[in-house]
C-alpha cells in the first residue's frame, strides 16, 4: 500500500528587514487572504501600517488577489514592523510572479520595496555609555 501523492503548491519564502524589525513572508496560491501573526490584515493596527503593507497589493493588482500570503513579523516598532513586512511582501510577489514588469512598477514607485535600507545602529563604544556620547569632564 503506497501513500497518496499529494500535489504540492506553488509557494515563495522570502524575508524583509527594517532596523531590527524581521518579516518572514510566505506566499502562496489561494484565495487572495493577507495575514499578519496568524491575524487578517483587516484587523492589523495602526491604520497607516496596514495601508503600508498592504501597497505592494495594491500595486501588484490581479496578480495578489489568486495568491494567500502569510507574514510573520517580530522585533522593532510598529511602523518599522510594516516597513519589513511591505518589502517580503513585494519581493515575495516578484519571486512568485518571476514578472520583470512587476518588478520595475515596484522599483519605479519605491525603491525601498525591493531593496532594503542597510543602516543599522552603530556598536557602542568604551568610555561613554552610547555610540558617540562620551563621559562630560570637569577640571573645577
Amino acid at each position: 500500500m503506497s501513500a497518496p501523492v499529494v500535489a504540492k503548491k506553488k509557494s515563495a519564502l522570502t524575508t524583509g528587514k527594517r532596523k531590527t524589525a524581521k518579516a518572514r513572508v510566505a506566499v502562496t496560491e489561494g484565495k487572495g487572504r493577507v495575514r499578519i501573526n496568524n491575524i487578517p490584515v483587516h484587523l492589523h493596527q495602526p491604520i497607516m501600517a496596514r495601508e503600508m503593507i498592504l501597497e505592494p497589493v495594491l500595486i501588484a493588482g490581479d496578480v495578489a488577489t489568486k495568491l494567500d500570503v502569510d507574514i510573520r513579523v517580530e522585533g522593532g516598532g510598529p511602523l518599522s514592523q510594516a516597513e519589513a513586512a511591505r518589502m517580503g511582501l513585494a519581493q515575495g510577489l516578484v519571486k512568485y510572479t518571476k514578472s520583470k514588469r512587476l518588478k520595475s512598477t515596484f522599483l519605479e514607485h519605491d525603491r525601498t520595496m525591493l531593496s532594503g535600507d542597510a543602516r543599522r545602529k552603530e556598536p557602542k563604544k568604551f568610555g561613554g555609555p552610547g555610540a558617540r556620547r562620551r563621559k562630560q569632564k570637569s577640571y573645577r
